[in-house]
Parts: structure tokens; sequence; C-alpha cells
């Protein structure tokens, strides 16, 4: 018996009395799904449902349904499973994927409730009381200091330095030059500088045309080094050392050389068409003397720029940000699990970390154990879907939010889970410069700047339910959340009372 065990997973459908033969769906197709011959053909199997030939068909001729296949039901063996052992046994390899998990794990922001205000400390009306989204990223004084003028007005005399100014607390979380397009940074790098905030750079470098935005951008130092050079390092407003990513704790990262074209050679100090593979630990570092050494490195070739290291929420979590804030961090930045990613095994993305709500309460409450909360900002990252969760995880001690994601699909992400392939039909995901040139970077930006206004002004009606007119309230403030449905254990974890106490 020969050929492939694996059935279509959708099936495309044309319907011909509608088609009007323009081949729209031809030239829109990044897999080559569509054909053309006496009528519009489509081969299903290469099919991934990112739906760019349903919305540009003219006369609607195109519908994708899933494959209604039937299998027989088996309560450990899902189809599934199934699926991956027929490819594997044709391909002896890995089975990547890419984005965020779609395992139906439990998700703890679906399970807390925030607390509002009513009579005895009533709400403020956002419309018409200020607001005070504003938050700053770096390291605090230990204590502030206060000095009278000859006018009889205090003021702080240990001013704060070299913090991050954000004008909303979400910021573009690392997405690489090459595991997506230089059209979908500049979309970033544009709605970061008009919205006040920051993108970051990804483990990829930054081309030269971004330079002029270093005032709104993070630059990354991963354990590949991919880009990294002296002014580089000072085209951003901070650096991040890259230990761990939420999709992918433990191991490194690969872009296949399909996606090395000249640009991104160019950026990245690789060949042309070679794997950028990324090894899983940095070579220089094997302890936290290792990272201080480094962190300060950074710190001495930037003139003192803050500096965020970036790793993966896993078990002992806690001690290792005390280690990283006491190692002279000015940021940890924790990617939670469902963190998406360009590529990954499947059976990393999907079975390794712990979720981020977690992480953050326990990381935030091990630094206000120990005395050092104030050296180190928080930005949590990792399966942020709305400004509820963006309150949730503020509540739950960070100090601001990472969003990769969500501005994805804001450009249009139909989280196909094909980014690996290069083919993205969305010119999101890919470097073919003819898919690369379907995202007009202006368009994206106007979308991003909405997206991230629409949650700020949410943001802005929830602190009003809360009877507080500051986001630096709510930081770390568990007594504003309730639990439903959660059990005591990881209530005791989170430090979360159960709704009704």
């Amino acid at each position: 018996m020969q050929g492939s065990l694996i059935p279509n997973e959708f099936v495309v459908d044309v319907d011909h009395q509608r088609c009007r033969r323009c081949k729209r769906c031809i030239l829109n197709c990044g897999f080559g799904v569509f054909d053309f011959q006496s009528m519009t053909t489509a081969d299903s199997s290469k099919c991934v449902a990112c739906h760019r030939c349903v919305m540009f068909c003219p006369e609607d001729a195109i519908t994708i349904t899933r494959n209604p296949l039937a299998f027989k039901e088996h309560s450990s063996w899902g189809i599934d499973s199934r699926k991956a052992i027929w490819k594997q046994a044709e391909s002896s390899g890995m089975i990547l994927t890419g984005m965020g998990t779609d395992l139906p794990w439990l998700n703890v922001f679906d399970h807390l409730l925030i607390d509002a205000c009513q009579v005895t400390n009533p709400s403020i009306d956002p419309l018409r009381e200020p607001m005070e989204l504003r938050t700053y990223l770096g390291r605090k004084p230990d204590k502030v200091e206060i000095e009278v003028d000859d006018k009889g007005k205090p003021r702080a005399v240990n001013s704060v330095e070299n913090n991050i100014k954000l004008e909303t607390p979400i910021i573009f979380s690392g997405m690489s030059y090459g595991s997506v397009s230089l059209n979908t940074h500049r979309a970033l790098a544009i709605a970061a500088q008009r919205l006040g905030t920051v993108m970051n750079t990804g483990e990829g470098g930054l081309h030269r045309e971004l330079y002029p935005y270093k005032d709104n951008i993070i630059v990354q130092c991963a354990s590949g080094r991919f880009g990294v050079h002296s002014e580089y390092l000072n085209a951003g407003v901070a650096v991040e050392i890259k230990i761990g990513q939420g999709a992918k704790p433990g191991i490194g990262g690969h872009l296949p050389g399909e996606k090395i074209g000249l640009e991104v050679s160019g950026t990245r100090m690789i060949p042309v068409g070679t794997d950028a593979l990324s090894p899983a630990p940095h070579h220089d570092i094997y302890s936290i003397e290792d990272l201080r050494q480094l962190i300060y490195a950074l710190k001495e070739a930037t003139g003192y720029k803050p500096v965020s290291v970036k790793i993966a929420t896993v078990h002992n979590v806690a001690a290792i940000a005390s280690g990283i804030a006491r190692a002279g961090a000015d940021i940890i930045y924790l990617d939670g699990f469902r963190g998406g990613t360009g590529a990954s095994p499947a059976v990393i993305r999907d079975h390794v970390g712990i979720p981020m709500e977690i992480a953050l309460a326990v990381v935030d409450s091990r630094l206000r154990q120990e005395g050092i909360r104030n050296w180190v900002s928080i930005i949590a990252a990792g399966g942020i879907r709305s400004s509820a969760d963006v309150a949730k995880a503020i509540a739950l001690g960070a100090d601001a939010v990472g969003v990769g994601t969500a501005a994805l699909i804001a450009l249009g992400c139909r989280l196909c889970q094909k980014c690996y392939t290069g083919n993205c039909s969305w010119g999101i995901a890919t470097q073919r410069p003819e898919l690369v040139d379907r995202l007009d970077p202006d368009w994206g930006a106007e979308r991003l700047v909405n997206l991230i206004n629409s949650w700020s002004l949410e943001l802005k009606e929830i602190l009003g339910a809360l009877g507080i007119n500051a986001i630096e309230s709510l930081r770390g403030n568990r007594e504003r959340l309730r639990a439903l449905g959660l059990d005591s254990t990881v209530m005791e974890i989170l430090e979360v009372k159960p709704a009704g106490v």
C-alpha cells in the first residue's frame, strides 16, 4: 500500500455556477490550493483554512469546511493523536506547528472575576474624571526622598532614571524579522510610536529602515546573537536578554533557510538560504553570575539603558526571577506556555511550561517577600486576548503585558498555525515578496493603534468600576480579584479569594 494515510483536514468547495473564473483565488492562496484548467479546481489536501481566498472571492463562491470524514470514536486515541502517528510514520521527523497551544488546558484568566465598587467606595466615571494608564518600566528607588523648596512645595530628590515611559501598559511582544515580514515589523513600529509604547524586535535583529523608531523599540539579544552588534544594541530604549520562550521552554529557535533571503540575511548577519538555528542555552550563561556579567556588559555597551531578561514560565520560576533581579536586571519578562511562536515542536508547545497567570502571581509574591519588588518591573505575556486579561494580569502583579498573537490577528492572521512554512497568504509570517507586499504597514499600524486604544479605553472603564483612577493602584492588588471554578490549591497559589468571600 502506498500514499499517505492522513486525511485532508479541510474540504474546499467551489460553486462553479457562481464562479466567474477571475482566478483571484489562485493569486491569493499562498499554499497552492487552487488551479485552473477549464474551471477552478481545489486541492483540499493543501488547504490550511487561512480564508484568504474566501475573503477575496468577488462572488462568494468558495466554502471551506472541516472534513466531515467519520472516525471510530475512542476516549484515549483522538483523531489528532492518530494523525500525528500517521505523519511521523511517513516522515520520521518532529511535528512542527506555529502560534500558541490549542489544547484545552485550564485558562486561569477565564476563572477570575474583577471586583467592583458601588456605595461605600463609589465608582468613578472615566468620561468625566482623569484616568492614568501611564506606566514606567525599570528599577525604582528603594525609597523616595522629599525636600521642600523655598515656596513650600515638595519635590522628589532622587528621581527615577533610565525608565521606559509607556502611555498604556501594553507592549508588542518579540516577533523576529525572518519569522515575520518586514512589513509586519514596520506596522508594529509605526503603531508603537503612535501609541507611546514599544515593540520588541525578537531575536532576528533590526532592519535598518526601522532605526528611526529607536525610541519605541526594545532590541533583543538571544542565544544565537543574530544581528547583534554595537549599533543595534544602541538602536532601542532597552536591551532584552532572551533566555526562554513560552511556546518552547528549554529549546532553541529555528528559522528555515527558505525564509533567509537577502534582506533577512543582511539583518541577521548569516548566509542567504541557511537555517538560522539558535542554541537552547546561551553558551556564555550557565549561572546567575554569568547572567549578571552579560547584563552589565550590555549596560556598559549602551550607556546603562535598562536591561530586560525574558524567561519561559516553568515550575521554579519564582526562584529564577529572584536571581535575575539580584543579577541587576531592570525588567523581567514572563512568557507563559500559551505564548505564540513561528515554529515549535508541537510536543514542546503543548506539554512544557506552566500558565503565565500562576507564574506571575508566584514571582510577584516572591519578590515582595524578599523586599526587592521595586528592583524590577514585570512584563507578563503568553495568551493575552483582551483588556480584561490585561487588567487581571496587572492585578496579579504585572507592570505591563506583552501582546503578540492578538497583534497578528489584528493584521489579518487566521491562526492557521502554518507560520513555519513561509507561505502566509496575509503577508505576515512570510518572506515571499509577492506575499509580503499584501500587508500595507500603514493600514496595519492603524488597525493596531485602534486595537490598543480600544483596550486602553476599556481599561479606564475597569479602573472606574473599581473606584480607582490610576493603573498603579491596580498593580498587584489581588483583593480586587475573585475566583470562580478554581480549586483551593490554585487559589492559594494565586492568593485570590473565592467569589462570594
